[in-house]
């Protein structure tokens, strides 16, 4: 997401190297170009133009500093207008009541359904007790979607295929959460195809009767500047409390994101991003400028890893690496680990600098497959003894895994590669650097 703005804005910030000042003249033709830039990107005109003159007002006549370069000023400037654009600072929902209700709002296919398991699966994260509510009553397949994804997060899902008022099914999941010791419900609500009346009064409604201490409108990043417009409608009529931008992932522009905050005056919450129910974060303004300008997420990064990666199980992994004693089993895991922290494309664009380096890369999330595969095949005995795999048991693991010998040989050779550098690291200064080696996000 976003690498066609971050190219364009990069290309316009890059004339004014060589300046050794900011003026009226040569600012002129780089604030234009973000201007076109935000434009292109399906940023409304109106808030593009704000946004830029207030970057104009603020460059001009600025001293530039022989430590740095008037690009890398006007880049801060941009950074900084962008971040107050997008809300300024992070907001997080409100869980208030007993239970507290959370209402999902938004347009048929716009991802409600997935956002609510995700969210859900986030809450239940935090130690919270959560139930999903289905009054979805229209589209025959949303129900069964929620019971799917309240199986996959083990969350209770509530809901009464024989009642066709999705108010009284509401009421009736909030009395059964109460009498439950549910401390969280979320409402997944019916969408449709375009905005009308009767979608926008059942949603009124059931915000009347619950009363939620949330209420959240899901929309489709992909669709642009009409994600604001429609989000500005259901605004006037229910006055939500913060948007979630659902499919993060996909070949969006950017524009909902940078325009929605101005227009409806509601914060941002969460992007959701792919179909995996960890595939949820909570929505940072200066974070999110800072990819937008590819300068990364470091922490953002950091805060995936630290969730995917569980501390019991580095503190194990740390005795053996101490002891020499690390596996192709451990090995195993550790690539399990990583693969829980998202698509490996959105990671490494998080990384500072990497971004516009593998934007015409095509990153394969199922790089690790073929690693599995041959050390799955592979039995106990040789997983904990590599050493004792000769050449008729490397055509046994290639035929059982799918692979070819070669590819047996070469993942053999990078983990004694890997053992010799960790207990070279285990001599130098114990074991911690060892495993930060294997993950460079671990403590």
């Amino acid at each position: 997401m976003f690498e066609s703005l971050n190219q364009k804005i990069e290309k316009a910030i890059q004339t004014l190297k060589g300046q050794g000042r900011i003026t009226e003249i040569n600012v002129a033709g780089t604030i234009k170009e973000i201007r076109k830039a935000l434009i292109d990107a399906d940023v409304n005109y109106k808030v593009a133009k704000e946004v830029t003159d207030e970057i104009k007002v603020k460059a001009m006549g600025q001293n530039v500093l022989t430590a740095i370069s008037p690009g890398q000023l006007l880049t801060k400037i941009t950074n900084d207008e962008l971040t107050r654009l997008m809300g300024g600072e992070s907001e997080d929902i409100r869980i208030e009541g007993s239970p507290a209700v959370i209402l999902i709002a938004g347009l048929q296919g716009s991802g409600k359904t997935t956002f609510s398991g995700k969210l859900a699966s986030y809450l239940k994260k935090q130690g919270r007790q959560v139930m999903l509510a289905a009054c979805d009553i229209y589209r025959p397949a949303a129900i069964d979607q929620l019971k799917v994804l309240g199986t996959q997060i083990g969350v209770d899902v509530f809901a009464n295929l024989e009642e066709k008022d999705p108010l009284k099914i509401a009421r009736e999941a909030v009395e059964f959460a109460r009498k439950n010791n549910h401390r969280v419900v979320i409402v997944d609500t019916a969408g449709r195809l375009a905005v009308d009346e009767a979608m926008m009064a059942e949603i009124a409604s059931l915000k009347d009767s619950l009363k939620p201490s949330e209420t959240l409108f899901v929309v489709d990043a992909m669709t642009g500047q009409d994600a604001v417009n429609t989000a500005k409608t259901f605004n006037d009529r229910i006055n939500f409390d913060g948007v979630v931008l659902s499919k993060m992932d996909g070949d969006t522009r950017g524009g909902a994101a940078l325009s929605i905050r101005r227009v409806t005056e509601k914060p941002i919450k969460f992007i959701s991003h792919g179909e995996k129910m960890e595939a949820l974060d909570r929505f940072y303004p200066d974070r999110m400028a800072g990819r937008i300008l590819g300068m990364g997420d470091v922490v953002g990064l950091v805060e995936k890893a630290q969730e995917a990666f569980d501390q019991d199980e580095a503190a194990r992994l740390q005795k053996k690496i101490r002891k020499n004693q690390f596996d192709l089993n451990d090995f195993l895991n550790q690539l399990a680990q990583i693969k829980k922290m998202g698509n490996m494309k959105d990671l490494l664009g998080m990384v500072p600098g990497i971004g516009k380096a593998i934007k015409d890369v095509d990153v394969d999330d199922n790089t690790f497959k073929p690693l599995e595969a041959i050390i799955r095949s592979m039995t106990m005995d040789e997983r904990e003894n590599p050493e004792i795999i000769n050449s008729s048991r490397k055509e046994r693991i290639a035929r059982g895994s799918g692979t070819s010998v070669q590819q047996v040989n070469q993942l053999l050779k990078q983990f004694t590669e890997l053992r010799k550098m960790m207990k070279t690291m285990n001599k130098m200064g114990g074991g911690k650097r060892a495993l930060s080696a294997l993950n460079p996000f671990g403590r």
